[in-house]
């Protein structure tokens, strides 16, 4: 009598059928490193669809918020006096005007800081000059 049949284990296991365990054991290392990066790739394709997906169902919402954004909106400006949105884009553009000319002159006190950084740099670099030609003697 078969003693895996008498203890009721599958005979087709890689414990009861040697042949079948030593054929998996002798599989070439590439093959093994294959089959892991097989998995490795399935599991990550998976993750990215997943979260592709995930993406996708955000943007869907941010579209029907910004198109719900969007109508209401131009409801308000439909009801909205004119005078009143006049006002508004007028306060808009001074505070435009006001950003730019304040970009301008962070730009320029950048472009000074700048040349203040190279003049010191450049200073530097003649006072080793200096102090180096100076101890050789």
């Amino acid at each position: 009598m078969d003693p895996s049949l008498s203890t009721g284990e599958n005979p087709d296991s890689n414990e009861n059928n040697p042949q079948e365990f030593e054929s998996e054991s002798n599989s070439s290392p590439s093959d093994s490193l294959g089959k892991a990066l097989s998995t490795m790739l399935t599991n990550v394709i998976k993750d990215l669809d997943s979260k592709a997906q995930n993406t996708l169902n955000s943007q869907d919402k941010l579209n029907s918020a910004i198109d719900r954004l969007t109508r209401e909106l131009d409801q308000l400006l439909e009801e909205a006096p004119l005078p009143f949105i006049m006002q508004h884009a007028a306060k808009i553009s001074g505070v435009r005007m006001r950003v730019s000319s304040l970009n301008s002159v962070l730009k320029s006190i950048q472009k000074r800081v700048d040349n203040i950084d190279q003049l010191l740099s450049v200073g530097m670099l003649q006072g080793k000059k200096t102090l180096d030609s100076s101890s050789q003697h």
